[in-house]
């Protein structure tokens, strides 16, 4: 599913603002919109797999529902209809992920967790990897006609439910809730105070973390042509998926909360590489450190849910977080594009760096027990 996605992801902002002329503030509003939907509908499918006690019918769902909009993005002839067929192909990522990140915890032993969450986030990347850089293949073999290769992008996904429906079995012993979870003030007492600072930390590192979409822009901006755009997610992929389950492993041995740390700083530099960035090579460079930061970060934000949230209530903890995390995402895609549009690059990297460093300031108050 990830390969059929990115093939997408990646030619969407040259589709959007090349093929149909939308401005840069309308990506940043779309992105953000798109990744803010997939986050809210987190929240209610985590929860409704902790009442009925099951991951994978919710998960082929959300996997279905991804594969049935795929061929709208070919068809689109408007920048409404793409935000149409986006949005749908977000709601079934919402439906599908905290069903999907509950139910590793469920299977994981505990001192293995962080590397079970990064070796998931490995595997996620390596779709993130290969599909724009299929869609780069087919981008020279078709000529640069964006809309051929969409269509492509439909035979991953279906080859993905296939094998969730037939391929997978969910483990009896879970299949008996013990609580049935609301949105309440109790629900949210049991969660316990060290899951809502996780959740609170994860909310200001988010406001940093723009849409990926503003790098593809900015490798535009610096000269790269339209056909080698993907590429860039190709790289900040690769690096990515090569990082996310060795530092989930040395999580489980040495803790989280120094390597989170450290991939903050990471995403500090990041920043300052792609804003002042005017060639192709620093580009790049910028690039790979931003996919340093998320390998760094991703899959121990993950684990450390999984750590503090109760066994029988994880769905619900991982529907929260991602709606909380989501709603800042919105917020932080819907000033990137403002600033992109009225300031210019520089401006929404920087931006992207002072908001870090107040994730970094606020970081030593987060006091978190880890497991």
């Amino acid at each position: 599913m990830d390969i059929s996605s990115e093939m997408i992801h990646a030619l969407l902002p040259v589709f959007l603002l090349g093929t149909l002329g939308v401005s840069a503030t309308l990506l940043g509003l779309l992105e953000g919109v798109a990744e803010a939907t997939a986050q809210i509908v987190k929240l209610f499918s985590g929860l409704l797999s902790d009442r009925f006690g099951s991951r994978k019918v919710l998960a082929l769902v959300g996997y279905g529902i991804a594969a049935l909009v795929k061929p709208l993005f070919p068809l689109a002839e408007s920048a409404t209809a793409v935000f149409v067929a986006r949005i749908a192909d977000r709601v079934g990522k919402g439906i599908r992920g905290a069903p999907r990140d509950a139910l590793v915890a469920d299977i994981t032993p505990l001192e293995l967790r962080g590397a079970a969450f990064g070796l998931r986030q490995s595997l996620d990347t390596v779709g993130a990897f290969m599909g724009p850089l299929v869609a780069v293949g087919l981008m020279i073999f078709y000529a640069d006609n964006v809309r051929t290769v969409l269509w492509f992008a439909c035979f991953p996904a279906l080859l993905a439910v296939a094998i969730l429906a037939f391929g997978i079995a969910e483990p009896k012993q879970l299949m008996q809730p013990s609580r049935k979870p609301g949105l309440n003030f109790t629900t949210a007492r049991l969660l316990g105070v060290n899951f809502w600072l996780v959740t609170v930390l994860a909310a200001f590192f988010m406001l940093a973390r723009f849409s990926e979409a503003f790098l593809i822009i900015k490798a535009s901006e610096v000269g790269l042509p339209e056909r080698y755009t993907p590429l860039v997610l190709v790289l900040m992929s690769i690096v990515y998926s090569i990082t996310s389950y060795p530092v989930g492993v040395l999580s489980d041995m040495v803790g989280r909360r120094g390597l989170l740390l450290f991939g903050m700083l990471v995403l500090l530099v990041a920043d300052a590489v792609l804003g002042y960035s005017t060639s192709v090579n620093s580009m790049f460079v910028g690039v790979a450190v931003w996919g340093l930061h998320m390998g760094l970060t991703q899959g121990l934000l993950s684990a450390m849910v999984a750590d503090t949230a109760p066994s029988d209530l994880r769905g619900t903890a991982f529907g929260i977080f991602n709606l909380v995390t989501g709603i800042v995402a919105l917020a932080a895609s819907a000033l990137a594009g403002y600033l992109w549009d009225t300031q210019g690059s520089l401006a929404t990297f920087m931006a992207g760096g002072a908001f870090t460093l107040l994730a970094i300031f606020l970081f030593p108050f987060v006091k978190i027990q880890e497991k």
